[in-house]
């Protein structure tokens, strides 16, 4: 591609002469530079792509694109390639890399999903029960036959661009995307063709990015938003619904799904009773248009029949009939770390879920107490350099819907592990809790102790395979610790 091609109506090249320059590649990563690429350098949290724009010269690029904040500090004069400063960057490389890649969601059928709970679940639910379906989220992205890993729930906008590139190329025609309130406020899916958005639930989470739950609250209404949304899909149960289906255009279908009756007036509504759970699953009956259809699913807990009703709405919105959505819930299974299940029979029932949010765990908890024959147990903790506020909130939660609580390591990244674990006593009113920092040996002491019948739950890590401590990540997997101490369980 021309580079005047790739820049034009984007951003302004006056000051510098690019005619007859081609361009291989758009690339944010030093390291994966070639001979003819462009790089691009943004401000990030910590540092500025600028620092390692010698090595992506030296390995090629020919171009250098970088966000004018932030840059004064960088002598530029002895690069031996050409530059140009552009305020706003970020906002703008979704634009740049839509074009670069030939606007590849304008091929696809994009689904976004946003909420503070159930964008995974979700997420995987589709691309199992959607034919060439690929997904990006925070497992990762790819398709039923496998995920490849990333950074964030949504990926930078030039990645975000590349991986529905390539999607094109494998031939799928749908795309399940998680959408953050990272990744909205901060222009990542900027030129995304969205044909349907989806809204879980809202409770506290992030505010140590976004300040307020109005702010929070602000930053996922955007998606809703979308200039080409066929069809919306909310959750009528949440308190927050209409304000997501006020800021939708007219002539977008809108759909609301209730596992308690409430009805939206704007909104084809789904409807879920005569609900029954268990350990091993649930049933229930769905509700639509004067039809009555009983869902069996082998998918354990409560919350889990909002995302197995928020898919079921999606498919009826991409024109699937109401009995053959039913029969395809049947086959779900389970997410990785997601109300995982491990144990029962004649051992104790252990549960791996990524539930860190206070809203995430009360759910998990309750829905999980009325089954416990005997003790419900919680080994958890609190990330570090993250929401410091909802710390306590986590501890009143765990207190007020477990028995007994092991309060341990959750990637305390640069923080000292001992405030983190002071800051969630301080909502625990009673002495239930007991702490044990090291995680490995906190999963297990619980499981140790526990008797036949007792549920454990192990709550916040969920699908991660390490543990970020003093800003190094160590491979660490709940689900391993458990089926260890599970083996070694002795009655």
């Amino acid at each position: 591609m021309k580079l005047t091609k790739l820049l034009d109506g984007i951003v302004s090249v006056s000051s510098v002469h690019i005619d007859g320059v081609d361009i291989k590649g758009i690339t944010l990563d030093s390291r994966k530079v070639k001979k003819g690429y462009v790089f691009i350098a943004l401000t990030g949290a910590l540092e500025h792509g600028l620092n390692y724009v010698q090595q992506a010269v030296e390995q090629g690029a020919e171009f250098v694109i970088y966000d004018q904040s932030g840059s004064g500090a960088f002598d530029l004069n002895n690069l031996n390639c050409s530059r140009l400063a552009v305020n706003g960057l970020a906002l703008k490389l979704g634009a740049l890399a839509d074009r670069f890649y030939q606007s590849p969601s304008k091929a696809l059928d994009v689904i976004g999903i946003t909420g503070t709970n159930g964008k995974t679940t979700c997420s995987q639910f589709l691309l199992q029960l959607i034919s060439d379906c690929g997904v990006i989220g925070t497992l990762g992205w790819g398709g039923i036959e496998g995920i490849k890993e990333t950074v964030n729930t949504t990926p930078d906008a030039l990645t975000v661009q590349e991986i529905l590139a390539d999607f094109v190329k494998q031939k799928k025609q749908t795309v399940v995307m998680e959408v953050s309130s990272h990744g909205l406020q901060q222009g990542r899916v900027n030129e995304v063709c969205f044909k349907g958005a989806v809204f879980t639930n809202l409770s506290r989470d992030h505010l140590d990015y976004h300040g307020t739950m109005k702010e929070y609250l602000n930053a996922k209404v955007a998606l809703f938003q979308q200039p080409d949304l066929q069809y919306v899909v909310v959750n009528a149960d949440d308190e927050n619904c209409e304000q997501f289906l006020a800021v939708t255009e007219k002539q977008v279908k809108r759909w609301a799904f209730s596992t308690k009756g409430n009805i939206s007036n704007s909104a084809e509504n789904i409807m879920a009773d005569e609900i029954d759970f268990s350990l091993s699953g649930m049933s229930f009956f769905v509700k639509w248009q004067g039809q009555r259809v009983k869902v069996l699913s082998r998918i354990v807990g409560d919350f889990n029949l909002e995302n197995i009703l928020a898919v079921m709405t999606v498919l009826l919105a991409e024109g699937y009939a109401l009995k053959d959505v039913a029969n395809k819930i049947g086959a779900l299974q389970p997410v990785s770390g997601r109300m995982e299940a491990f144990g029962g029979g004649d051992k104790p029932y252990v549960f791996v879920d990524y539930a860190h949010t206070p809203d995430a765990l009360e759910k998990l908890l309750k829905g999980l107490r009325r089954y416990t024959e005997k003790t419900l147990c919680l080994v958890f903790g609190c990330g570090g350099d993250r929401d410091k506020g909802k710390r306590a909130q986590m501890g009143a939660v765990a207190e007020s819907f477990s028995d007994q609580q092991m309060i341990t390591n959750d990637n305390p990244r640069l923080e000292n592990p001992e405030q983190i674990i002071n800051d969630i006593v301080s909502g625990c009113l009673n002495q239930t809790y007991k702490v044990i920092q090291n995680r490995e040996k906190a999963i297990q002491t619980v499981i140790k102790k526990a008797d036949k019948n007792d549920c454990i739950v192990i709550a916040g890590k969920g699908h991660e395979k390490y543990q970020d401590i003093n800003g190094i990540k160590q491979y660490f997997c709940d689900q391993d610790v458990v089926k260890k101490a599970l083996m070694e369980w002795g009655g």
